[in-house]
């Protein structure tokens, strides 16, 4: 967890962000409606709210992103405030509910990187290889704040649409998906208004 700190200069401006975090050393947080316990977004325009309380990120990519990449890549190497365990983007649904300790969660959206990760990782690469590799990782809302072990473990109650962060990641890609699996995207409640509206987009005219 860290609260935003200055990462470097954008085009000649100054630039904090949140995006370099430090592993925790408490058993528990508390989470609330916006965010975990310690952790905190710079710029809240376009970072953070309801829709993106926790960005969750699985562990089990970044053994490959170390080969690929070439680099240690150090605690949450994406941002993530939160690395699991057991599920990818092609296993986790837009809707599940996670209940994690006192606190229950929703998937809601995949992640859609911005400039601060190319700051973050000193790549200027590695917002266009995590959007073509689809291991973006997923943001959770919060449906019930609570206290939560920082170690899980975390019960999952699988969405009945079955519309996984991958699938949802590539239709948002324009001329990637059919028409009826973007109208069928579309009428998944919980998917963020976000991602709504750039699916909609990509809607014929």
């Amino acid at each position: 967890m860290l609260n935003p700190e200055y990462l470097g200069q954008f085009r000649g401006q100054p630039i904090r962000s949140g995006i370099a975090k430090k592993p925790v050393t408490t058993e528990f947080l508390w989470l609330d409606r916006l965010n975990l316990e310690g952790d905190a977004q710079a710029d809240l325009e376009v970072h953070g709210g309801p829709d993106k309380a926790v960005y969750a990120y699985p562990s089990e990519h970044l053994a490959k992103w170390s080969a690929e990449l070439g680099q240690d890549l150090g605690p949450a190497p994406f941002g993530e405030n939160l690395s699991t365990v057991g599920g990818t983007e092609d296993d986790v649904c837009v809707g599940d509910k996670w209940y994690w300790g006192e606190a229950v969660l929703e998937v809601c959206q995949p992640r859609a990187p911005c400039f601060k990760l190319t700051m973050h990782r000193g790549r200027g690469d590695i917002v266009r290889l995590l959007r073509q590799s689809g291991r973006t990782g997923w943001y959770l809302r919060v449906l019930e704040p609570g206290r939560v072990p920082a170690g899980g473990p975390i019960r999952v109650e699988p969405h009945p649409m079955g519309a996984t962060v991958a699938v949802v990641h590539e239709a948002a890609k324009a001329g990637a998906a059919p028409l009826e699996v973007i109208q069928a995207l579309l009428a998944v409640e919980p998917l963020a208004m976000e991602w709504k509206l750039l699916l909609a987009s990509r809607l014929p005219d």
